[in-house]
Formats: structure tokens, C-alpha cells, sequence
């Protein structure tokens, strides 16, 4: 590897499967110190053995302050200062309009649109001027799909909030960017599927639903991840990288 991200400190919440542990685990082979979090102890244990030992886990839940203030404070014990911060912890809930409770509608709104802004807003005293911040938006955030309204809202949310995070924090040089991915082979098919089957042919249907006919890769994500968290990108900010298999535009 490239080891762009050597000596840096990172922190992705929701790091321990899916797009974010590909994040994760990117980033440690970039060089990086790489704190994830996550609200399940057993699967934080099973990423860091995958992410290496310049891992670190903290169980915490993102719609929760008083988890993000000590997630924050502990990364800080530990690594010190944070030079780029992956906003991943999400959860897909999808319903039809009709039947869609007030318990899904908070689930998804605390976790995704509010657990994003408060992740940001926690971590300020701790980010180094010149930090990257990555909101990992969705591209339904642009689409109207059935069974998504409040998905969908929470992404487009999230896509805004990049935008305005960026013009507050101009005069510190913070970085802040929507990382957009399309359908992505992680194992949240697995827990909207009734069993294996099931989430199998969803896989299936939803790579289908794309241009390219396939799934996107946690690998792929993570290269577009390191792109916006390095200097590479020094000249982007408050903008959108997308990566659907062209589902959106196509």
C-alpha cells in the first residue's frame, strides 16, 4: 500500500461490517490508527481481528450524546487528535407509507440523520484544523423508490448536511464531503431477509436494478473513502462522490 495515511488517526462509526469495515480496514494498510465503533461488543472483537493492530474498538450508539462525547474522549486517551472522521453508522429500515410506524420513523431519523449530525458536532473538539469529515450518504438520496420515504429523507438529510457542515467549518479548513454508494454487498441484506435465501435473491434483484448488473464492493467504497480523506482531494469540499453502477443518472 501507499501508506497515504500514515500517522493519521481515524475514526468510522458503524466500522465493524459492511462498507465501514472495508473502510477500516483500508485505512489501517493506508498507515492509519483506526478507531470504529459500533453497538455490538462481539462484532467490534471480530473487526479488530480483521483490521489489525492499529485498531481500536469502542461500543457506542451514534443516536446517543453521551456515547459520542466518550467514544470521542476515549479516541482522543488513546490515539490523540482525529485527522479524518468516516460518518458510516446507519441502519436501512425500509416500510410501504401506509403501514411505516413512528417507532421505524425514529429508529431510522435518530440513527441516520441524527446520529450523523451529532457525530460531527461531538467530534469538533477533537478534529485538527484541516481534518476530513466523510458523510456516507446514499444514492436513493436522489431517487423516489417505493418503501424508502424515510430512508430515502434521512440520506437526502445527510447529503445536505455535508454542504453546510462545510461552510461552518471553513475558517478550520475541516473537509466535509458525501461519500453516495449505490446497492453494496454487505450483510444488511441479511437482516431486512427472512433467511439466506431470501437475502440472496434480494442481492440479486438489487445488482439487476443497477446498470453495471452487480453489486457494488466494501473495497470499492473504501478506495473512494481513502480519495476523500487525503490530500488528494485537498480541492473538494461540501460535494458528493458517487458510486452506484450508474443507477442513478443511467
Amino acid at each position: 500500500m501507499s501508506q497515504k495515511l500514515k500517522n493519521k488517526v481515524a475514526v468510522v462509526t458503524g466500522g465493524t461490517s459492511g462498507i465501514g469495515l472495508g473502510i477500516a480496514k483500508r485505512f489501517a494498510e493506508e498507515g492509519a490508527k483506526v478507531a470504529v465503533t459500533g453497538r455490538n461488543q462481539a462484532t467490534i472483537d471480530a473487526a479488530l481481528v480483521e483490521i489489525g493492530p492499529n485498531g481500536l474498538g469502542i461500543q457506542g450508539d451514534v443516536s446517543s450524546l453521551s456515547d459520542l462525547t466518550r467514544i470521542y474522549q476515549n479516541v482522543e486517551e488513546k490515539f490523540g487528535k482525529v485527522d479524518i472522521l468516516i460518518v458510516n453508522a446507519g441502519v436501512y429500515v425500509l416500510g410501504p407509507l401506509a403501514d411505516f410506524t413512528e417507532e421505524q420513523f425514529d429508529q431510522v431519523s435518530d440513527i441516520n440523520f441524527k446520529g450523523a449530525f451529532f457525530s460531527v458536532q461531538k467530534a469538533l473538539p477533537v478534529l485538527k484544523d484541516g481534518a476530513s469529515v466523510v458523510l456516507v450518504s446514499s444514492t436513493v438520496n436522489g431517487k423516489g423508490i417505493p418503501n424508502h420515504a424515510a430512508y430515502s429523507a434521512t440520506k437526502a438529510a445527510v447529503r445536505s448536511l455535508a454542504r453546510s457542515f462545510s461552510a461552518d467549518l471553513l475558517e478550520r479548513k475541516i473537509r466535509v464531503n458525501a461519500l453516495t454508494p449505490g446497492p453494496v454487498d454487505t450483510p444488511v441484506f441479511d437482516t431486512i431477509a427472512s433467511n439466506a435465501e431470501e437475502a440472496k435473491a434480494m442481492k440479486e434483484s438489487f445488482g439487476n436494478f443497477t446498470p453495471v448488473k452487480r453489486l457494488g464492493a466494501p473495497e470499492e467504497l473504501a478506495a473512494a473513502a481513502l480519495y476523500l480523506a487525503s490530500d488528494d482531494s485537498a480541492f473538494m469540499l461540501g460535494a458528493e462522490l458517487l458510486l452506484d453502477g450508474g443507477l442513478r443518472d443511467l
